[in-house]
């Protein structure tokens, strides 16, 4: 039963994209394609494996307890895409202290 729980958590969206954030896999497009659908919609979710890297295009700001930095991800052709703007847990923000 435990298992079954687990899997199902596992295969919900992330709650930050539930309204209206656009979702694509890494390896299916290039790295150019990739900074342009992020500059595009403003609000990605990009799939790498089982899970993900979300960005936010500026003027957008990530959620609280989040901060901006750049991340890399492999894109459809193998080459390593260092992409901006992306949404990351921020340790030495108030909203991430217990």
């Amino acid at each position: 039963m435990k298992t079954v729980i687990f899997v199902l958590v596992l295969s919900l969206p992330l709650p930050v994209f539930a309204a209206g954030a656009v979702e694509i896999r890494a390896g299916e497009h290039r790295c150019g394609e990739l900074a342009q659908i992020i500059r595009q919609n403003k609000k990605v979710f990009v799939r790498v494996g089982l899970g993900g890297h979300s960005f936010r295009y500026p003027p957008a700001q990530c959620g609280m307890g989040d901060k901006r930095t750049s991340t890399s991800v492999r894109d459809a052709e193998g080459r390593a895409c260092v992409l901006d703007y992306a949404c990351v847990f921020d340790p030495a923000s108030p909203y991430n202290f217990p």
